[in-house]
């Protein structure tokens, strides 16, 4: 391996001092001696249960994956250190084994070789918008994940959402069409209205999925004319402080 020095020349290294360094780096356990496992690649030794492999090319550790084998163990990925290639195209491994560049994950330091850690993520998290938040339904009751089906969340309409957040305002108690669509804020008489399924929507997945969530989740008292979703009230007890959505705030 060479290094480049300020003048634009290329200095040889001496590579045992390098291995010996770098071990150091990676805080690898100095009773861990380094393996030759031939044509310029070496086992470092493991750091943190993760076995160390460093290779003057990365050419030679992909052409011959069985070097991957054979130092692998069980719960550690392997870290594979090379020089950066003239060419190389995304990520040259698969899951379980990450590549360290040798230029850039790893500096000179007073008369050492310093790591640097990876930046962390500039990524957000992506929040998933179906997640369960208010008992089955999600933050904004436009999905719902029934606990009794395979766990795929069912898509509301909004119309739909309106009806299932208002249902839930109610705490499980059961309350006339007449508040339900008041508070919904829909002209529908009833809320059922809002799930029948159109002629020419029959047979389709959606509809179908979403005329059966609101079969499983409301309880209908048809000559009362009450409605209610016995399951808020479980999961409002569960909680000191729930919010209706429109800007009420329930005490369980």
């Amino acid at each position: 391996m060479a290094v480049e020095a300020a003048d634009g020349a290329a200095l040889a290294l001496d590579e045992d001092w390098l291995r010996q360094k770098m071990r150091l780096a990676l805080d690898i356990e100095s009773r861990d001696g380094i393996d030759d496992l031939g044509d310029g690649v070496w086992r470092l030794g493991d750091a943190r249960r993760s076995p160390v492999l460093l290779a003057r090319d990365l050419t030679r550790v992909l052409q011959e994956p069985g070097l991957l084998e054979r130092v692998r163990v069980a719960g550690g990925d392997i870290r594979v250190i090379t020089p950066r290639p003239r060419t190389t195209r995304g990520a040259p491994f698969s899951a379980g084994v990450e590549w360290l560049v040798l230029e850039e994950r790893f500096t000179f330091y007073g008369g050492g070789i310093t790591f640097i850690a990876a930046p962390p993520s500039t990524i957000p998290a992506v929040v998933d918008p179906a997640k369960p938040v208010h008992g089955p339904f999600s933050a904004d009751f436009k999905w719902a994940t029934l606990p009794d089906g395979d766990g795929t969340p069912i898509r509301f309409t909004d119309g739909q959402a309106k009806v299932f957040e208002a249902l839930w305002s109610f705490k499980g108690e059961a309350t006339t069409a007449e508040r339900i669509m008041q508070r919904a804020g829909l002209d529908s008489a009833k809320p059922s209205d809002l799930f029948k399924i159109k002629t020419k929507d029959k047979g389709k997945p959606e509809p179908e999925a979403q005329h059966a969530a609101y079969g499983a989740l409301v309880a209908t008292q048809q000559r009362a004319g009450l409605y209610s979703i016995p399951c808020a009230a479980s999961a409002l007890a569960s909680s000191p402080h729930q919010t209706s959505g429109k800007g009420e705030t329930f005490m369980a």
